[in-house]
């Protein structure tokens, strides 16, 4: 690694929502500046005038600020810096490194199309090279490509790369309208906020030779460049909608924690040894540019799920609970909780479901019955476990929590035990019923553990209930 200062930098362009493959290219280039106690540049390329929108830069904002990738200079709009493009433009007029051309877009459409019929690249004919007057009319400005056969560079993860110097044409720095292109705005940027590397997508690879000879048009160092494969769908195709969500605000709404998504995108063409679970601070430890993949990552959304699963079982069920309220419906007829002045607390609750809850919205689901007692029962769960078969057993159960003496963990285990032998079943065939008469659901955790947070009354009617759904006594 170089002695230089480390800077990097992620410019996104706003014409959309953040979405995974760029969050993943911003969390590279965090991990890899916080790694090196270099430099995180945040950039908003908001050059194209009619797809960037105000609603897509806040979008952006709000998908970083959620994983906690915090940047440390910035942001820098392009639409702010016309002045210095302008002027460097000018510079490269002056020094004869770019020309005036007044070609109109149909003059050109009409030579590409004679180009294509003949066989030939369908590249810019540099008509406009030598011209000397200045015709009334709209007109860009372009780059004068040195002839160079052959540009190299050696990228950090695709190694050395060869691009063919004659294919190559006088490409546009300035549009008719006064904006700079892409190109020739990111190599200004980068020069003027000394970007040392230069880490992206490799969707962008095409753009690296004209890059490289303005970056040497102007005087300038080369960055190092670090192209980052792309991310696919489980069919080898380039992520897009019909593998799952691709916007990483989705992920928020359908219940998963940041710091799970930041693990798993960390992982998409990265790796160190066979660890899956990392802390913010070991990915920052562990990350380099030596241990990403050239191949293009796989995207597995039953993976997410694991480690979101992984990530909620670890987290403080106090600080679930925080985090579980906004999936949380509305609570239309609160518990009667046998003592009122002490219910338990969302995060007691909370405890004995996250192990088994995926995401905040399974979690959600999960404890709501135990908030509100107006929760439905499944149709699966009411024919196979509150059936009129089920009334006996669940009558028994009504009876004898009614007249325990006290509520707790030995005496409730007494009790079952006891229906147990009555009725000539296992545990598991006993819980099953009423597990179901009690939450609604066919899985929870321990029925102690439901017996104990509920308490005897709400006990008692959630039986009552379940009977009147199952056809029998109250």
């Amino acid at each position: 690694m170089t002695d230089a200062p480390i800077r990097v930098r992620f410019a996104p362009s706003p014409t959309g929502h953040l979405h995974l493959g760029g969050a993943r290219t911003a969390l590279f280039n965090y991990l890899f500046a916080r790694h090196h106690h270099g430099t995180f540049v945040l950039r908003i390329e908001d050059t194209d005038r009619e797809r960037s929108t105000k609603e897509s830069i806040q979008a952006i904002f709000n998908g970083l600020e959620w994983l906690s990738i915090d940047w440390d200079e910035g942001p820098f709009y392009q639409s702010e810096r016309l002045d210095k493009y302008k002027a460097v433009s000018d510079s490269l007029l002056e020094s004869g490194k770019a020309y005036r051309c007044f070609c109109t877009p149909q003059e050109l459409e009409t030579r590409r199309q004679e180009a294509l019929a003949k066989g030939q690249p369908p590249k810019y004919d540099g008509r406009c090279r030598s011209r000397n007057d200045h015709p009334q009319g709209p007109y860009v400005i372009r780059f004068k490509n040195p002839e160079i056969p052959e540009i190299l560079v050696e990228d950090m993860i695709r190694g050395s790369l060869s691009f063919n110097g004659n294919l190559l044409d006088d490409w546009v720095l300035v549009r008719s309208d006064g904006y700079p292109t892409y190109n020739f705005a990111v190599v200004v940027d980068d020069i003027d906020m000394n970007i040392s590397h230069v880490i992206r997508g490799d969707d962008h690879i095409n753009n690296t030779p004209r890059q490289i000879t303005l970056f040497q048009a102007l005087g300038a160092s080369l960055p190092k460049f670090a192209h980052i494969p792309m991310i696919h769908g489980s069919d080898r195709a380039k992520l897009s909608k019909r593998h799952g969500a691709t916007s990483v605000m989705a992920y928020k709404d359908m219940g998963y924690l940041p710091h799970a998504l930041v693990n798993y995108i960390a992982r998409l063409g990265w790796s160190h040894k066979d660890q899956e679970v990392f802390t913010k601070e070991e990915l920052i430890q562990f990350f380099d540019l030596d241990k990403v993949g050239s191949s293009p990552a796989i995207f597995n959304t039953e993976k997410l799920l694991w480690l979101n699963a992984q990530y909620m079982k670890n987290t403080p069920s106090d600080e679930l609970s925080e985090l579980v309220k906004p999936f949380l419906k509305p609570v239309l007829h609160p518990i009667e909780y046998e003592s009122p002045d002490s219910p338990p607390r969302l995060s007691e609750i909370i405890e004995v479901w996250k192990s088994r809850s995926r995401t905040l919205q399974d979690l959600a689901n999960s404890v709501y019955p135990f908030m509100d007692r107006d929760f439905s029962f499944s149709e699966d769960v009411l024919s196979k476990h509150l059936t009129k078969t089920s009334v006996p057993l669940l009558q028994a159960f009504k009876d004898r929590f009614e007249h325990l003496s006290q509520w707790d963990k030995p005496s409730l285990e007494h009790v079952i035990h006891e229906i147990g032998e009555e009725f000539g079943l296992k545990l598991s065939q006993l819980a099953q019923p009423l597990r179901a008469a009690l939450t609604g659901q066919s899985v929870s955790p321990g029925i102690y553990d439901v017996l104990l947070l509920l308490g005897r009354l709400e006990v008692k009617q959630r039986i009552q209930n379940a009977l009147s759904k199952a056809g029998g006594p109250f």
